[in-house]
């Protein structure tokens, strides 16, 4: 099989791809980024080498370099995670999420249609989607596969709009696909934009821990190494047509979080206890902010035997050891393009 994983050297793409190079030495898998700020080949230096693992500097949204590689390398199967993910950036620049979510998504299904219209046989296009595309809950409730899309920021529109295409291409032209919306990732190599990371890097510095709002918006969180497995199971089991959701039965306020965090850190560090929790600072909320989102994974924990293999609390741990081992490549993220970003954002 000739697999083609787009934005394979960011957070989670570079999971997927260092499992499947892993597990199925006789796959080609095929890694596809522009390598943008979050994208990372250091993210995969440890298999950059294998021999069933190539690289691709392409943009998804370049329609003709896209073509000529899906005629040269007659990709299979697409595991498309490409997309620009960052809510708060979505928010200061929505056109840029437009085209990658959506134009990008379309030039991969025109490519992958053109391609095997006449022969679905054995072929797949895999759909990575967020549980942001369902929109804000209460304090009770849990998304499911049926939940109606009610999208609140430019991101999430962004994606539930791509989410929309791979259906109309499945029913339009009987192309065979799966979609997933997971939860929060967390863990290696995750770029320091996002809660955790972000909080782990500040920590380590002594900088402030922006926490918007009142810190009581809720999310459910799910090791990336787990999604990683979750996905090769969804790829290679799941039904055509169908949806699951991938979740880590782990919710959790973002105070709460940041507080577990914060003890985990001093503990690590040999700081007295509660020196972390000094640097909490509340900053205005973002706008559209959603209250609380929950997976019920349960769909693909009885179809296909997936569920999480670590509690929260092991998975955070196992992510904080990575960054305190890695401060090189926690360093080298940090400069340039994203510490403006970070001035700009919280300052």
């Amino acid at each position: 099989m000739n697999i083609l994983i787009t934005g394979g050297a960011g957070f989670i793409g570079s999971h997927v791809v260092r499992h499947l190079v892993t597990k199925y030495p006789n796959y080609n898998i095929f890694n596809l980024d522009v390598l943008t700020y979050a994208g990372n080949l250091e993210n995969l230096k440890d298999i950059q080498s294998a021999d069933n693992y190539t690289f691709l500097k392409v943009d998804i949204t370049d329609e003709q370099s896209i073509n000529r590689l899906f005629i040269k390398h007659k990709f299979t199967g697409v595991i498309h995670l490409a997309a620009e993910s960052h809510v708060d950036r979505s928010i200061k620049e929505p056109l840029a999420f437009a085209k990658t979510n959506i134009l990008g998504t379309i030039v991969l299904l025109n490519a992958f249609k053109s391609l095997w219209q006449n022969n679905w046989e054995g072929k797949r296009f895999y759909h990575v989607s967020t549980d942001e595309v369902y929109g804000s809950l209460g304090k009770t409730g849990l998304f499911t596969e049926t939940t109606s899309y009610d999208p609140n920021s430019p991101y999430s529109a962004s994606k539930a709009s791509s989410d929309h295409f791979v259906r109309a291409y499945g029913e339009t032209y009987g192309m065979p696909y799966v979609i997933s919306n997971c939860s929060n990732n967390y863990g290696p190599n995750h770029f320091p934009e996002k809660l955790i990371p972000l909080f782990i890097n500040n920590i380590i510095n002594n900088k402030a821990l922006p926490v918007y709002g009142d810190g009581l918006f809720t999310r459910d969180w799910l090791y990336v190494k787990d999604h990683a497995v979750a996905i090769d199971l969804a790829f290679h089991k799941g039904e055509n047509g169908e949806t699951y959701n991938i979740g880590g039965f782990n919710e959790w306020t973002n105070i709460d979080l940041v507080k577990i965090l914060c003890t985990l850190m001093d503990d690590k560090l040999g700081r007295k206890e509660g020196t972390s929790l000094k640097l909490i600072t509340y900053v205005k909320d973002r706008p559209g902010h959603d209250l609380r989102y929950a997976i019920d994974a349960s769909k693909i924990n009885k179809k296909l035997g997936w569920r999480p293999s670590v509690t929260f609390e092991e998975g955070l741990k196992k992510t904080i050891d990575w960054y305190l081992e890695n401060k090189e490549w926690l360093n080298n993220i940090t400069s340039g393009d994203y510490q403006e970003y970070y001035n700009n954002q919280y300052n």
